[in-house]
């Protein structure tokens, strides 16, 4: 089981941090080179999308999100 890392963010301008599990942060840097922006950039789209949603959380869809399109293409 993989434990939380905290990573600390500017997301519009104001820090925050988010906790997420070792596997997220590096599925989220993949995709952020994949769509060529910066981790920062990719954190900040999620937050603005999130509605209600906790920001860990959010992020954690977005992978899923992502790697399930992927895998409806094969």
């Amino acid at each position: 089981m993989s434990r939380e890392r905290k990573h600390s963010l500017a997301i519009a301008g104001h820090r925050t941090s988010v906790s997420l599990e070792e596997p997220f942060w590096a599925a989220l840097k993949v995709i952020a080179a994949q769509e060529r922006r910066t981790l920062a950039a990719l954190v900040a789209d999620v937050d603005s999308h999130r509605g209600e949603a906790n920001l860990s959380s959010a992020l954690r869809l977005h992978v899923l999100a992502h790697y399930q399109r992927l895998a409806g293409r094969g």
